[in-house]
């Protein structure tokens, strides 16, 4: 007799009213906006929300008047310590973190066997967890919620984007609403509408793209059997033919497991309740009660732009970038686009600097996105070896991890998300790598963090001044420069924090005297030595055309 299988209620997305644009009002008349985003997914909605945040006005389209996907799937779910660290200073994290799942442990099994385990809070020392897996519709929920508390950006449901024409100073965009069509004029247009972006077609812009025979199928469940709340992956599950699976707790007590399919599997099939039941009952055991939420399949396939700007028009997230989904590096990623682009489209719209500035965004955030290329790649040919010689080669990897620890950095179910380095460049001399939301206080005892300190400034960057004198605490800076001084330690006469062996540890140990630079999105840019107005001043200009 063949078992049925059930299906939970389905989440009850929120939904937003289409309010007719003051454009409609006014016909034959465009205005002009400083800052248009097309596309309120992740990368979208972080972006606005972090203006927003800066006190930057911008205007956001999007075709559909709620979040997520109609059929409520979890889509992404792993938020890495870097985009909980965005979140933080958006005012969002509390949220995220209340209904997410914490996690920072990791198991990897081959067969029945335990290969290795990892504590990705070994080497943290920030304030948020590693990882917090969370249906992707709620973070974005928790966004537009956010963005309408903070009240600085017009946020228009039922607004598709039609039409994009590139202008010598700015962009136009034709509108399609339920109330008619309507045309405005940006001076910056940021294309955050994912993959298939209809922006960079219409602009004849070239995706070069690749499309994996690598095919997936997502099982959302609920279940009664009680497992731990780490990340579970196995090289060749004995329940899945000896394919790759993947098994994550999320939020509302759901479980998302991913069975890695045959490359010449039909989607329909693999996708039917009976099938996927089957699958399940196999991993979970013949007595084990479960419900579906949701199953579908998915095959990936990745691109990368040349360029993520085109004039006055940005990419951001999917719309510049693919990668394939292990590690979680897609969604982090946009949500990381969004936090560097955003305090440099502040600035620019602020007037307080060129707008030659946003060349930086391409040339910091390519070089990531062609990073996170390599690694989900290899990650790929190791859960989908093409020849012999790769599965021999997969084979020995795995003996050999399951007895030595030097062969288990060569197991790569995924390697898990972490904020890029960026390279050397003529803006950036030493390259510049994020730094963690340390808890930290100040010399009176009340506690404050990297990311507070961040918050309050703005637009501008933190110099961090460890142990300054008098003579360097007075120093006088143009009034212009975006830069707010704090002391670690000392009584230079400074805001001074109190000495943090965490933080100094993190930053490299600067030197009595030194001068840590860290800009608005927490990397660090520079640490100068005992420097004095000139040196500062010079350091930032290279750093951003100021006016």
């Amino acid at each position: 007799m063949s078992e049925t299988y059930t299906f939970a209620p389905a989440y009850e997305l929120p939904r937003w009213p289409f309010v007719p644009p003051p454009e409609l009002q006014a016909p034959g008349r465009t205005l002009r906006h400083p800052i248009v985003i097309v596309g309120a997914g992740p990368a979208g909605l972080t972006l606005a929300c972090d203006l927003a945040s800066r006190g930057v006005a911008a205007v956001l389209l999007d075709e559909d008047d709620t979040v997520g996907v109609r059929g409520a799937s979890s889509r992404g779910i792993c938020y890495a310590q870097k985009s909980l660290e965005i979140f933080a200073r958006l005012g969002i994290y509390e949220r995220v973190a209340d209904k997410g799942i914490t996690w920072s442990f990791g198991r990897t099994f081959s067969g029945e066997r335990e290969v290795y385990s990892f504590n990705l809070k070994t080497d943290s020392v920030s304030k948020q967890p590693p990882f917090i897996n969370l249906q992707q519709f709620y973070v974005e929920w928790f966004l537009v919620d956010r963005i309408l508390a903070l009240a600085h950006t017009d946020l228009r449901w039922k607004n598709k984007v039609v039409q994009v024409t590139p202008l010598a100073d700015g962009v136009r965009v034709e509108v399609e609403t339920p109330a008619g069509r309507y045309t405005i004029e940006a001076d910056h247009l940021v294309d955050a509408t994912g993959a298939n972006s209809p922006i960079r077609t219409q602009l004849g812009i070239e995706a070069p793209a690749s499309r994996s025979t690598d095919r997936w199928c997502i099982s959302d469940v609920r279940f009664k059997k009680p497992l731990p709340v780490e990340r579970w992956t196995w090289v060749d599950a004995p329940f899945n033919e000896g394919r790759g699976v993947w098994q994550h707790l999320m939020a509302d007590g759901v479980w998302r497991i991913d069975y890695q399919m045959p490359e010449d599997c039909d989607a329909e099939h693999i996708s039917r309740p009976e099938v996927a039941g089957a699958r399940l009952r196999e991993q979970l055991g013949p007595d084990v009660e479960f419900e579906f939420v949701w199953i579908g399949p998915y095959g990936y396939r990745d691109h990368l732009l040349d360029e993520f700007r085109h004039g006055r028009v940005l990419f951001i997230g999917d719309a510049a970038h693919v990668v394939s989904p292990f590690g979680a590096r897609g969604g982090n990623t946009g949500i990381q686009d969004a936090a560097n682009l955003a305090w440099k489209l502040a600035l620019v719209t602020q007037g307080r600097a060129g707008d030659s500035l946003l060349d930086s965004y391409h040339a910091e955030r390519r070089p990531a996105a062609a990073e996170n290329l390599r690694v989900t790649s290899r990650s790929a040919r190791f859960l989908a070896p093409r020849s012999n010689a790769e599965h021999t080669l997969r084979r020995a990897v795995v003996e050999l991890a399951a007895r030595f620890p030097f062969a288990r950095a060569l197991v790569n179910t995924g390697r898990m998300s972490v904020a890029n380095d960026y390279p050397a460049a003529p803006h950036l001399p030493e390259g510049a790598r994020t730094v963690q939301n340390v808890a930290l206080a100040w010399q009176d005892g009340r506690p404050t963090s990297l990311v507070e300190l961040l918050g309050e400034g703005g637009s501008d960057w933190l110099g961090l001044w460890f142990s300054p004198t008098r003579t360097q605490a007075s120093v006088e800076l143009p009034p212009a420069l975006p830069l707010r001084l704090v002391a670690v330690g000392g009584d230079g006469g400074l805001p001074t924090l109190q000495p943090s062996e965490t933080l100094a540890r993190h930053l490299g140990d600067p030197a009595a005297g030194s001068l840590v630079l860290v800009r608005p999105d927490a990397y660090r840019a520079a640490c100068l030595d005992a420097p004095d107005a000139a040196v500062i001043a010079s350091h930032l200009r290279l750093a951003m055309p100021l006016l």
